[in-house]
């Protein structure tokens, strides 16, 4: 008999990886009556549509009615578990349900940067694939992507701690891998530097600092998902998430920062 919320997420080498994989894990388990885990054997060097190919496999292994994809670094605020419960219910007519995302640099603040399509009808739309977008690994239906603006959406956040609990080191090491994978699927490098830990780390810490000047929406720390907070509190100086690498103190933000801010929180 099919679960009704099943979760899946990947996770490869979690603790190298500085990934908040036992806090996610709780997280998850907390909410879901199904936690799948995949991508344990995940090569070093890699193909990008390698991404989409293991999301697959974690759809296919979920046997809840609704499934919920979730990146290592993704929270659900326990405050919302019961609305989104209810959200699932209520819309079994739609393939997908988005959600906001919030992405953290530093925890303090963060930016609404898109909305997910990662709640996934499985018992009524099975034939959906994670093989869309130009990353090739969003949900399609008979090769349309799923869309946010064609799917419900409902208020309920998806934290994000983007590369939080990572060093410097850890960054450079993950952005090369994934640069030279783009590059082995597309070959270009798009804007991922090059295929040196150098290059990447340098065109990834280049978008970081325009994205940064973006997290207008503040945050106390008490408001994060109780599964998170004590790591966030414990965060050392090597980690990102401590400063963002001095940025935290060197971001200026102007009038047109905090209107879109707010714009894509409240009236998006």
């Amino acid at each position: 008999m099919s679960n009704n919320l099943s979760i899946f997420t990947t996770m490869t080498n979690p603790e190298e990886r500085g990934d908040p994989w036992k806090e996610a894990l709780d997280c998850y388990n907390s909410l879901a009556d199904e936690v799948v885990v995949v991508g344990e054997e995940w090569p070093y060097e890699f193909k990008f549509d390698h991404i989409g190919k293991t999301f697959q496999e974690g759809f296919n292994k979920a046997s809840g009615d609704w499934v919920i994809r979730m990146d290592l670094d993704y929270f659900f605020h326990e405050n919302d578990f019961t609305k989104l419960k209810q959200v699932l219910k209520k819309n079994i007519d739609s393939p997908s349900i988005a959600f906001p995302q919030y992405q953290f640099f530093t925890p303090d603040r963060f930016q609404v940067k898109t909305k997910l399509c990662i709640a996934l009808n499985k018992k009524y739309f099975p034939n959906i694939k994670l093989n869309g977008g130009g990353d090739l690994c969003m949900p399609t239906i008979n090769n349309a992507q799923i869309l946010n603006t064609s799917v419900p959406s409902y208020n309920i956040p998806v934290y994000q701690y983007d590369s939080m609990f990572r060093t410097k080191s850890t960054i450079s090491e993950d952005r090369a891998r994934f640069a030279r994978a783009w590059y082995s699927q597309f070959k270009d490098w798009g804007d991922r530097g090059g295929p040196s830990e150098e290059e990447a780390f340098e065109a990834w810490f280049i978008m970081i600092k325009k994205r940064y000047a973006f997290h207008t929406n503040k945050i106390s720390m008490g408001k994060h998902p109780k599964f998170i907070s004590s790591k966030l509190q414990n965060l050392k100086q090597e980690q990102f998430g401590y400063s963002a690498f001095g940025l935290q103190n060197k971001t200026k933000r102007y009038l047109k920062q905090y209107l879109k801010g707010y714009k894509d929180r409240y009236l998006v």
